[in-house]
């Protein structure tokens, strides 16, 4: 029984020294649905944002430990502990409204349009358009509508 413990310790360590050595800057969701934004990557610094919206994305600037500096949508950087944050990643819709397409192609149909300040699940990135899911429906949107991808990133 104690080996097995000793097992799931290790596993644990070794993702978060996996999560150490990636690199920056990243992209990640909130996953909490309240999370303070703090001026260093310590409860005994100040909170400067609390944040009440699960699933907005998040650019993972710089890693120390269990925080992470984070910048949100609108370029306000902090500190935010990395249980807080999720792999998921989502996006959020910039300028104006973001036609959501049949296809990764602006010739094929529109079939939803999603307003500027609408998160959704992203997936399938390349070529400069995402997979797109909003409430249940899914279409194909540009990535430089998007806070949350580069324009040439590629998502699997």
């Amino acid at each position: 029984m104690v080996r097995g413990l000793g097992l799931v310790g290790l596993a644990l360590l070794s993702s978060a020294a996996m999560a150490q050595q990636r690199a920056v800057p990243y992209w990640v969701s909130l996953s909490a649905r309240e999370a303070m934004m703090r001026t260093g990557p310590g409860m005994n610094f100040p909170a400067t944002w609390k944040y009440v919206r699960p699933e907005l994305p998040l650019r993972v600037v710089q890693v120390r430990q269990e925080w992470r500096k984070v910048e949100d949508p609108s370029g306000v950087t902090g500190w935010m502990r990395a249980n807080l944050l999720s792999e998921q990643r989502t996006a959020l819709v910039v300028g104006e409204i973001a036609p959501m397409h049949a296809a990764p192609d602006r010739g094929s149909g529109v079939l939803w349009r999603a307003e500027p300040g609408v998160v959704g699940k992203i997936s399938h990135c390349a070529s400069g358009w995402c997979e797109f899911e909003v409430g249940g429906r899914v279409g194909h949107v540009e990535a430089s509508r998007l806070w949350g991808v580069a324009p040439d990133e590629t998502v699997e």
